[in-house]
């Protein structure tokens, strides 16, 4: 699984699947969910309305992942997860921010997706710092490299000065 980092408009890439960093009712939102959605067009909203509801208003509980068409984008796939909502990293954040990243490349496994790219997951108006969650992120999916190794994994970035962040993390774990 070589992973790299890049900066991008996450919506343009040309993956197997992208993954959009989603809230529990998976309708669309702010921040990278709402590019996705506008740039998917109607029928992803359609496809996530179409998943059936864990709890009251919950179609992906924080720390796993669901899958749907692109429909509109050049990714085949949208998978979507939602990551924690950062408190002071005692709640169980990292474990969470964790499980996004273990439960997305299970569904990429399942599917044969060969390549995807991923947000910095919580880091927008989750307030996940994004220094520890590029930690997180790249010692869990450098964790899954045995078992998943002809996998092609972005991080996408969507300015230099995250990228950075992302890279050093990279070239850290």
């Amino acid at each position: 699984m070589p992973i790299s980092v890049v900066t991008s408009d996450l919506t343009r890439l040309a993956l197997d699947a992208i993954v959009n960093a989603a809230n529990p009712a998976l309708l669309g939102g702010g921040g990278v969910d709402g590019a996705i959605h506008r740039a998917a067009g109607p029928g992803l909203l359609e496809a996530c309305r179409a998943l059936p509801q864990v709890a009251p208003g919950v179609r992906c509980p924080t720390g796993e992942a669901r899958i749907t068409p692109g429909f509109a984008l050049r990714a085949r796939y949208v998978i979507h997860t939602v990551g924690p909502i950062w408190k002071d990293g005692r709640q169980g954040e990292p474990e969470l921010l964790a499980g996004c990243y273990r439960s997305c490349i299970a569904l990429a496994t399942e599917h044969a997706i060969r390549s995807i790219a991923f947000p910095a997951i919580s880091c927008g108006v989750y307030g996940y710092p994004p220094e520890q969650a590029s930690r997180v992120a790249v010692a869990t999916l450098k964790g899954l490299l045995t078992a998943h190794e002809a996998m092609d994994v972005q991080l996408c970035c969507y300015d230099e000065r995250m990228a950075s962040i992302w890279q050093e993390a990279l070239n850290r774990v």
